[in-house]
């Protein structure tokens, strides 16, 4: 295995790991600081220590949004706002094992709206990975029981992380606009309005009284939790996941994202959460899912590239 391929690989997973662990760290840390805070400040502090580094990377004229300045804020506020409020509003009102399973359920998720807005069908094996994969989600989320539900308001949370999952791979597909911009520039560019919408939607929520600005004691209380999901979430595992993505290619590193519900479940268990045998099967079945349609689109692709050189 090529240096930089290993190197890319180990980037990526590390990446999807982080990312995995922060949800049930985030879940912990909202008894004591509201999500709207906790969204806000990690997201705002990362952005600010970015900036100034795409200033020296690439010089001042890569801060000038000019003509892309309108679907770089939208895709901003979309992914950088609103799939993480959404997801880590859902999360509040259910668990992080819900969140990590649905969350991992991004590749299919795009397939299906390629399919309703562009009228791209998919292949019937990966329709079948697809319906496979959300019978997976079905049984942790339910346990097994078709009459469920712990609770509606659970049910209701599983809903927005469906939806903040569904944010991300809208901003994903639309960021291919920014043509000619640089992963940097893309990440800071949208993050900024991202932050900004997500600081101005807590500040109408504390001006409303629903939530307060937490005090020094309660940042304190939180502040390694805090500081895992700003430098360690945001800042390194986004670099990590930029960095690997360009040694293994998008098909690689959309087969690791499978590792998020992995590394999830495992932190639990580590923190003493003990699970019933159905939400592991669940589990399995969406991870293996995924898995087996990304070989399968990595094997067709092959097999139409080798039809077209011989062609």
């Amino acid at each position: 295995m090529h240096s930089g391929f290993f190197i890319g690989l180990i980037a990526v997973a590390t990446a999807v790991c982080v990312w995995g662990i922060q949800l049930p760290v985030a879940k912990d840390a909202f008894a004591i600081v509201d999500l709207y805070h906790m969204t806000a400040i990690r997201y705002a502090v990362p952005a600010l220590l970015m900036l100034p580094v795409l200033a020296v990377l690439e010089g001042k004229r890569s801060l000038a949004y000019g003509s892309a300045f309108f679907p770089a804020v939208v895709l901003g506020v979309i992914g950088m706002c609103g799939s993480p409020l959404l997801v880590f509003i859902g999360m509040a009102m259910s668990r992080a094992e819900h969140t990590a399973v649905i969350v991992a359920l991004q590749p299919s998720i795009a397939a299906i709206g390629l399919w309703l807005f562009r009228g791209i069908r998919p292949a019937n094996f990966t329709v079948a990975c697809i319906a496979l994969a959300f019978v997976g989600v079905v049984l942790v989320v339910t346990k097994g029981q078709l009459i469920f539900v712990e609770s509606s308001r659970q049910l209701v949370g599983d809903l927005l992380i469906v939806l903040g999952a569904a944010c991300w791979v809208v901003y994903t597909m639309g960021t291919s606009r920014l043509s000619g911009w640089s992963t940097w520039r893309i990440t800071v560019l949208t993050m900024i309005p991202g932050a900004l919408a997500t600081v101005c939607i807590t500040q109408v929520m504390v001006f409303s009284g629903r939530i307060h600005t937490p005090t020094l004691d309660q940042l304190n209380a939180v502040s390694w939790q805090l500081g895992y999901l700003t430098f360690i979430g945001v800042v390194f595992a986004m670099l990590a996941w930029n960095f690997g993505n360009r040694r293994i290619g998008p098909q690689n590193a959309t087969l690791l994202i499978n590792l998020l519900p992995v590394s999830t479940f495992a932190f639990r268990a580590f923190q003493g959460y003990r699970f019933e045998s159905i939400e592991i099967v669940g589990a399995a079945l969406v991870v293996s899912s995924l898995v087996a349609n990304n070989l399968y689109l990595r094997t067709l692709h092959r097999r139409q590239n080798i039809e077209m050189a011989s062609t």
